[in-house]
């Protein structure tokens, strides 16, 4: 048995992975429990954060929008700051951490699929428009960009689609087989994941 504590941004992110993470580690034997910091977050907020769950749990991991960090560099990566996240721990403690940071948001994980984005919002008009965004960043959710304007949740806001109910339904409704095949960056984290049972 493992117990994994992840530090989300927000209620959005805790039913996603409520829904849809806590049942499919568990038939692994991992017990996985969110915990959301309520927005706002930043390489120093994160620092505190972390720094509270990691005497907790056996693994810390963790699962913000690259796009919502605050006072990030303009030259700052995924990587950095996921090094960063990785600094902040005791050294002692750096082999209980697993920093990740979805590229650019949650709610390109959601393009996976555009039928599913559709059905959910109940909206046929919604799958053809969804394809084309999906189309213009070579069929990879995780590209769709880091912009005030055209983030991905950014282009939903002109759907019915509301962040804390819809995403995580949408979500499910792809499923993690679907998300997986499509968003590298998040299939590697979830493998990590799986494998500390290995």
């Amino acid at each position: 048995m493992v117990r994994i504590g992840i530090s989300v941004e927000g209620a959005t992110e805790e039913r996603f992975i409520k829904m849809s993470l806590v049942p499919h580690l568990a038939k692994q034997g991992i017990f996985v429990t969110p915990v959301s910091m309520g927005g706002n977050v930043s390489v120093d907020r994160v620092r505190h954060e972390i720094n509270q769950l990691i005497y907790h749990f056996d693994i810390v991991t963790t699962f913000y929008d690259f796009y919502g960090f605050k006072r990030k560099q303009k030259r700052e990566t995924k990587e950095s700051l996921e090094a960063q996240i990785l600094e902040s721990v005791p050294k002692t403690m750096r082999g209980k951490m697993i920093p990740y940071i979805q590229m650019y948001e949650f709610e390109g994980l959601l393009f996976s699929s555009p039928s599913a984005i559709a059905f959910v919002l109940q909206q046929d008009e919604i799958e053809p428009w969804a394809q084309a965004i999906l189309r213009q960043f070579n069929g990879n959710p995780e590209l769709i960009n880091n912009s005030s304007q055209t983030a991905p949740s950014k282009r939903l806001a002109s759907t019915p689609y509301r962040k804390t109910t819809h995403g995580p339904n949408i979500a499910k409704e792809i499923g993690l087989e679907v998300l997986r095949k499509k968003c590298k960056g998040f299939d590697d984290w979830l493998s990590r994941l799986e494998a500390l049972t290995e």
